[in-house]
């Protein structure tokens, strides 16, 4: 027992609005938080953590509510910030001067659930992109140095009534051709597609709508992806073997007794992931591999073999749900969690190295 790792409140803050997303300015002790305020106008704050504390260090009031944001396509120069809005808006925001955003594009017809970026902070290859996730069906994935036009676009076929996409994340970016996005929706479809090929590479339904995916590492051959659902359920794909009828092999587990809101997993070690929980918990994981990741099926074909999930500890902070949290990429352990109560928390996960 000694040697678990402990999940420990460090700061805490209540606000006046909706939080909807929050994560960590890179190489900085600096994070931002999105939301909606009751009037109907988009929050973004940046704060800053000093001496255990959480200092409020900008307040920006826009017209539309933001919903999600990521600093993932952006150089480390510049750390701008990619955020998604309620009217289908995807706009880039220079922190300094957040005045009018350096980039601003009408991505989709309704509200933006979902983002992720990819190409940027000297994390992955190619070219700096961005993907959201839409209500109204679609995901677009768009270069920021390219105006207007996304890069590439999965809509439903014409005539047919779109699914609602809640959960969009980039992987396989392991040299500079590679690229695959993953999107989630509402009725528990997963779609993988290759941007190289322009291509569905592999999709399966979980029977509840994924609220969140994320590969363990972005910059890699493809490796594990998991995906957390509306029913309780999260499940882990390995994706080093793909069976050309099962697919990837996948292991599935219950937590949270609610919603699995997000998944993140820890910078410094792919195998260990926090879940967040629509009764206000996180859970913290570690995959463990099979001692074989594939074997021959009866016809000789190669498939995956999943591996298993051990639970490391769990915490509740709230009785409203978790619906973001980031991992500091700097400090080992140091995270920040925003839940519908209007209430940030940075959290210290401690003992990680000995996992």
């Amino acid at each position: 027992m000694e040697n678990k790792p402990q999940i420990i409140l460090h700061a805490t803050s209540s606000l006046n609005y909706t939080l909807f997303d929050a994560k960590w300015v890179p190489c900085s002790a600096r994070f931002v938080v999105l939301g909606n305020h009751a009037r109907g106008t988009g929050a973004m704050q940046v704060y800053e953590l000093s001496k255990g504390s959480i200092k409020l260090l900008k307040d920006v009031e826009k017209r539309t509510p933001f919903k999600c944001g990521t600093f993932g396509a952006s150089s480390l120069q510049q750390r701008y910030l990619a955020t998604g809005d309620f009217e289908g808006k995807m706009m880039i925001w220079n922190l300094e001067n957040t005045e009018k955003p350096v980039y601003s594009v009408k991505a989709h017809t309704q509200i933006i659930n979902a983002i992720d970026g990819v190409g940027g902070l000297g994390v992955g290859e190619g070219a700096p992109e961005i993907v959201t996730g839409s209500r109204d069906g679609s995901v677009s994935v768009w270069d920021p140095r390219q105006k207007d036009k996304p890069v590439a676009s999965m809509a439903p076929i014409e005539g047919q009534e779109g699914r609602d996409c809640w959960a969009v994340a980039f992987g396989d970016t392991y040299n500079a051709e590679e690229r695959s996005v993953v999107a989630g929706y509402d009725n528990g479809d997963i779609k993988m597609f290759d941007l190289k090929k322009m291509a569905l590479r592999w999709e399966t339904n979980v029977k509840n709508g994924v609220c969140g995916l994320e590969f363990d590492r972005k910059d890699i051959m493809m490796n594990k992806l998991v995906a957390t659902t509306l029913e309780s359920k999260f499940h882990v794909y390995d994706l080093r073997t793909q069976h050309p009828e099962k697919g990837f092999a996948s292991v599935t587990e219950k937590a949270h007794k609610s919603t699995v809101w997000c998944c993140r997993h820890l910078p410094q070690n792919r195998d260990v992931f926090m879940t967040c929980g629509g009764n206000g918990s996180v859970n913290l994981w570690k995959y463990s591999y099979p001692v074989k990741r594939s074997e021959k099926d009866s016809d000789g074909v190669e498939m995956g073999v999943a591996g298993s999930v051990m639970q490391l500890q769990n915490a509740t902070f709230s009785s409203q749900p978790i619906g973001s949290f980031d991992w500091s990429p700097d400090k080992a352990g140091l995270a920040v969690c925003t839940s519908f109560d209007q209430t940030l928390r940075v959290l210290i996960v401690t003992k990680l190295n000995k996992i």
